[in-house]
């Protein structure tokens, strides 16, 4: 068994290489990760959000990592941030900033 385990290694590694926890571009239905809302962005982008505490947080998910975002003050609508990352919200839109650069654009949520 010993003679194996590295070419059992390599053929599971190579299995591997394009993993997403949420599905992938080869046709498969993408699944939403637990408790987030899913948005649709232009460029077939799509963002995955997890509102908590009662909306005064916002967990940002990418497949790998996740981020917190807290609220701030903002005219209309609602506003994460984390001081250099921004989620802003209004209905079922959403904008992601990182810096003064929009990453994410013209999202929209299934309702």
């Amino acid at each position: 068994m010993k003679r194996y385990t590295p070419l059992l290694l390599v053929v599971w590694l190579a299995g591997c290489s394009s993993w997403w926890p949420w599905g992938d571009s080869s046709g498969d239905v993408p699944r939403v990760p637990p408790g987030a809302t899913a948005y649709k962005c232009d460029g077939n982008k799509e963002l995955y959000v997890r509102y908590v505490d009662g909306g005064k947080s916002a967990f940002v998910i990418f497949p790998e990592r996740e981020f917190r975002l807290d609220t701030a003050e903002t005219v209309s609508g609602v506003r994460y941030t984390n001081g250099h990352t921004t989620l802003r919200t209004k209905g079922n839109e959403a904008i992601l900033e990182e810096g003064s650069n929009v990453v994410y654009s013209n999202c929209k949520s299934g309702g």
